[in-house]
């Protein structure tokens, strides 16, 4: 027989409080998946050596120009290439150039793409997205990001595990300061174009870029000089080539035998 309040009967109680607390907090408490770059000097910097999967991420280009929005693009293609899955890319200008995506090692075949008439119906599709669970990545070009979107955003990704990819693009300089305000995104990237490497031979060289971090929740913010990804998925960093495990196998060896 036990008397009142003792440690038999708070037990229940207590058990009872912390199961109601975990539904509460849902996924924030389970160890993420994440997916590494394979470069040591970047995920070193990653909590949990990678980029986080069921996250939200944000990447822009270092100015207003088609070069910064392209490479912007590029780096968020490389990371939804080494999903596993289809991936959602959803635009609202007309420009994306399929080609490009599949240099960066993702195959035209994986990207479904949409194209939506505003940001709002933009972020629409792209929470849709997220919430489907179904997909390797989904990635939206997006001009405002508020608190409120990111958050939900970053809800859908967390309640099934697939990747954001919030490509950031403005229609005029101006809007660029939105990029400053906080969200709820895990990580923030900011892309800017540096000179490639010069050829002993006439030709172009690997485009090169400064990778700049921003924001890594429990994380620390660095800057990167870092090659862009070829038609492997791999990027290099300090002259160390990294292999991008993609999840189209089949599609990297048939364009390996097509360059041979």
């Amino acid at each position: 027989m036990t008397t009142k309040g003792s440690p038999a009967q708070k037990k229940p109680a207590l058990e009872a409080l912390q199961a109601a607390i975990a539904r509460i907090e849902g996924h924030k408490n389970r160890k993420r998946a994440v997916l590494p770059f394979g470069v040591k000097a970047i995920d070193t910097r990653l909590p949990g050596g990678g980029l986080a999967l069921g996250a939200l991420h944000e990447v822009a280009g270092g100015g207003n120009d088609a070069l910064s929005a392209t490479a912007a693009a590029l780096f968020a293609a490389g990371i939804a290439a080494r999903t596993k899955g289809k991936v959602l890319w959803i635009v609202t200008r007309q420009d994306i150039f399929a080609p490009a995506l599949d240099q960066a090692g993702l195959a035209a075949r994986r990207v479904i793409h949409v194209e939506a008439s505003s940001d709002n119906d933009a972020l629409a599709c792209f929470e849709e997205g997220l919430r489907h669970g179904g997909l390797g990545s989904v990635v939206a070009e997006v001009g405002r990001l508020t608190m409120t979107a990111s958050r939900r955003l970053q809800i859908a990704a967390e309640g099934t595990g697939t990747i954001g990819l919030a490509v950031r693009r403005w229609r005029r300089q101006t809007e660029a300061a939105d990029f400053g305000q906080p969200t709820a995104s895990t990580t923030r990237w900011r892309v800017s174009v540096l000179p490639s490497a010069p050829l002993p031979v006439p030709g172009v060289e690997r485009p090169r870029w400064m990778l700049e971090l921003l924001r890594a929740r429990s994380g620390e913010c660095a800057d990167f000089e870092v090659e862009g990804c070829d038609a492997n998925g791999r990027i290099e960093s300090c002259g160390v080539a990294v292999s991008a495990a993609l999840a189209d196998g089949a599609h990297q060896e048939e364009a390996g035998q097509r360059r041979a």
